[in-house]
């Protein structure tokens, strides 16, 4: 548990879990506007590839409420070791209480425990800034607004170039 003042509790995914965090997803991105909808088959797509490296679920009183996902993204200089944060997803009866937020730092803690140099991510800029994300000219995913896409170092350094996610994220279905 990262909150010892939240009644919720983060975990990584079981095998067990994985019907249930499609739910979770599916719902929590079903009134997002700017979603494809196809967060859930993405997620999925990246376990059956192997590249969903860290998948943390938040539970409450043994229901799963919420889901983060973290998988390695390519640099076009070739740069190893940087990684890129989502979906994240939070049922919505419980969004707006932090849970989000607990699974964040937790995936992102454990990123940096594994040597990580740094991770991006694609979303909000005023949340995610409270977690050290900044977009930066040097790192570029093309196709979107330069201010939605972000980027976390743990090593102060922050490489140039394209990033390019896994595949996986061109999942339909």
């Amino acid at each position: 548990m990262l909150n010892q003042n939240h009644p919720w509790c983060i975990r990584s995914e079981q095998p067990e879990d994985a019907d249930c965090i499609d739910q979770i997803i599916t719902s929590a991105f079903a009134s997002v506007v700017y979603s494809n909808h196809c967060e859930q088959f993405i997620v999925r797509a990246l376990r059956q590839s192997g590249q969903l490296c860290i998948s943390l679920v938040a539970e409450l009183e043994n229901k799963l409420i919420g889901h983060v996902a973290i998988s390695p993204v390519q640099i076009s200089t070739g740069i190893s070791d940087w990684y890129g944060l989502g979906p994240v997803s939070v049922l919505p009866e419980f969004q707006g209480r932090g849970i989000g937020a607990d699974l964040i730092q937790m995936a992102l803690m454990q990123l940096k425990a594994q040597h990580a140099q740094g991770c991006v991510v694609l979303g909000e800029p005023s949340y995610y800034a409270r977690f050290g994300f900044q977009p930066d000219a040097q790192l570029v995913l093309e196709g979107v607004p330069a201010e939605y896409f972000q980027v976390v170092t743990f090593d102060s350094v922050i490489p140039r170039g394209t990033v390019h996610y896994h595949d996986s994220f061109n999942a339909t279905s």
